[in-house]
């Protein structure tokens, strides 16, 4: 039998007011061996009804943790307010703290990308009251969720039909970021360690392990994209050369530049925005 926990009615700290329910369950990925939570939030009439929702996964941004967009929006409530609103299940996973979604060629330890769609994705459907198609599937994250919902929408159009990213990496060249000489270090350390030491950064030929570098991806799946980032925010650039590359490859979306920086006052205004967006494009059909 299939190993895995699911911890039903385990309400996160502060959210026992919340009408919509909190599961919070661990997933043992094969994949790489080792468990990995999530937090899954349903509509407060899910357990009274047999109808199917539409999923929405939103990804937490580096050093972050599944609970994040529980614990620490500015809004307390607001992804259970949201699940209830438009009658979504909303999954949140952990993954590692710098991994950004990818699959490393360099360590079996961090191989995000096929977990989240071969094992997280086929686990959620198996379990809770899903839409599992593609027309009923939607992503998006911050700040390196931002990147993890751009390149896994890129590389599996299969799986979603909208994405989204919130003040998102979308270049992993630390040179475009403005920041301490000492954190981009770190983080380029982090990328040698996970992708190797022969990244090309430069246009016209991105890496692949970075969002910009699927672009040409992006020209023919067809999924509809939503980006924004806060004027103030150490990662503006790598947005404005995003929507650059869209819209010079004729790529439909939406893109706002806001007041704003690199915080969760932001993303808890982004994400009603995001939650808004994708719902336009989620289908109920069965």
């Amino acid at each position: 039998m299939k190993k895995f926990l699911l911890i039903l009615c385990l309400i996160l700290p502060g959210l026992g007011f919340a009408q919509a329910k909190v599961d919070t369950i661990e997933v043992f990925s094969k994949l790489m061996n080792k468990n990995l939570k999530a937090a899954v939030t349903t509509p407060s009439e899910y357990p009274l009804t047999d109808k199917k929702y539409p999923v929405v996964y939103l990804l937490h941004g580096g050093s972050g943790a599944y609970y994040d967009w529980h614990q620490k929006v500015t809004e307390p409530g607001l992804v259970n307010r949201l699940s209830d609103q438009y009658q979504l299940i909303i999954v949140t996973p952990g993954v590692g703290p710098a991994s950004y979604y990818y699959d490393s060629p360099k360590l079996d330890s961090v191989q995000y990308e096929s977990y989240i769609t071969q094992e997280l994705i086929p686990f959620i459907d198996a379990h809770y009251k899903t839409i599992s198609k593609r027309e009923s599937r939607a992503i998006t994250g911050l700040s390196m969720g931002g990147h993890g919902s751009m390149m896994l929408s890129a590389k599996h159009p299969e799986l979603f039909i909208a994405a989204g990213s919130m003040s998102g990496v979308m270049n992993i060249d630390t040179r475009m970021w403005k920041v301490p000489e000492d954190f981009r270090t770190l983080r380029q350390e982090g990328q040698k360690l996970m992708l190797g030491d022969d990244l090309n950064y430069d246009a016209p030929d991105f890496s692949p392990y970075t969002a910009v570098g699927l672009v040409e991806k992006m020209k023919s799946n067809g999924i509809a994209l939503i980006l924004d980032c806060g004027v103030e925010d150490f990662l503006i650039d790598t947005n404005r050369q995003m929507h650059q590359l869209l819209l010079e490859n004729g790529i439909p979306h939406e893109y706002t530049e806001r007041p704003g920086a690199h915080t969760w006052q932001y993303w808890t205004e982004a994400l009603p925005v995001h939650i808004h967006f994708l719902n336009k494009h989620l289908s109920r059909q069965q």
